[in-house]
């Protein structure tokens, strides 16, 4: 029990960092302390648990569970306590986006809280998907290695890697989106196409990540498009609005876009990570369209 209480003094200590943490991946000082508390909670528990015998076999009187070898453990309670909390505010961002009802504005201006970050930082961060959040303000803003955050989205360091990529490009926008593999990445996005004319949802499905979201702007909404979250909840949302949809590069990464008198009047832009569709967004608003750039492929125009 004195190991635990210390657990929680120390988790006390680093507090203001772990506020930090949490208000970055939340963007409400109300919702990052609560998820504080529960983390530390969480980590208390966890601790008790781990420091328990297991129940005694009647074979075996007498006998306990031998206590869990070291390298099963987190390594430090620093470590423990940032591990609960980014989970705790990871299932946040996931219920946001699955009961996200307001239409998604990416140009937003985001709230802002007396001596918090940047406005700017908050309005850019909203725009991230919940993985592409948690990975890029762990290493970004609170430089936590790669292999840390992998653990955390069990996912590898690699995929850790590139869902941080994606969120800062969206963040900073100073470099080209990170694409590894442009030519996969159409491939995949063509395959959702295809899956959605041939009405196969069970491969639709396949090509989404469990993770991924669906967001639309206000006049996308208006037009029938609804959020979505979770491949399940995606590919039926997805598969109606896209039958009519071409091929497109959309800033130069794989898209589909539904045209209006001769001009792109539905954008869907994909993130496609490990051959995974991770995001869609739906852009309709024409503010929305007259930024972004919207191409048809080359193998398309060499055709014309």
């Amino acid at each position: 029990m004195d190991d635990d209480n210390g657990l929680a003094a120390r988790a006390e200590e680093r507090e203001p960092r772990l506020n930090a943490v949490a208000y970055r991946m939340l963007g409400s000082s109300d919702e990052a302390d609560e998820a504080v508390r529960d983390a530390v909670r969480e980590s208390v528990r966890e601790a008790v648990h781990e420091t328990m015998p297991e129940s005694v076999p009647a074979s075996a009187p007498g006998a306990a569970r031998e206590p869990a070898p070291k390298a099963a453990r987190r390594p430090t309670a620093g470590g423990r306590v940032l591990d609960a909390l980014a989970r705790n505010c990871l299932e946040r961002l996931r219920a946001r986006e699955s009961h996200r009802t307001a239409p998604w504005d990416p140009w937003a201006l985001a709230r802002h809280d007396p001596g918090g970050p940047d406005p700017s930082l908050l309005t850019a961060l909203d725009t991230l998907t919940p993985p592409e959040r948690l990975a890029f303000v762990l290493h970004d803003l609170f430089d936590v290695p790669y292999e840390e955050i992998a653990r955390i989205l069990e996912r590898t360091p690699a995929a850790a890697r590139q869902l941080a990529a994606h969120g800062r490009h969206r963040v900073r926008g100073t470099e080209e989106m990170p694409e590894p593999d442009p030519a996969r990445q159409r491939k995949t996005v063509a395959a959702c196409l295809a899956a959605a004319r041939a009405g196969d949802s069970e491969a639709l499905r396949a090509l989404l990540d469990p993770d991924v979201t669906l967001r639309a702007d206000p006049t996308a909404v208006r037009a029938g498009v609804r959020p979505a979250h979770g491949a399940g909840a995606v590919a039926p949302a997805l598969a109606g609005r896209i039958l009519e949809a071409r091929p497109a590069l959309v800033d130069g990464a794989a898209g589909l876009v539904l045209s209006r008198g001769g001009r792109p009047g539905t954008v869907f832009s994909f993130t496609v990570l490990d051959g995974r569709i991770t995001s869609v967004d739906v852009l309709a608003d024409e503010g929305h369209l007259s930024r972004l750039t919207v191409q048809a492929p080359a193998e398309d125009t060499a055709q014309a």
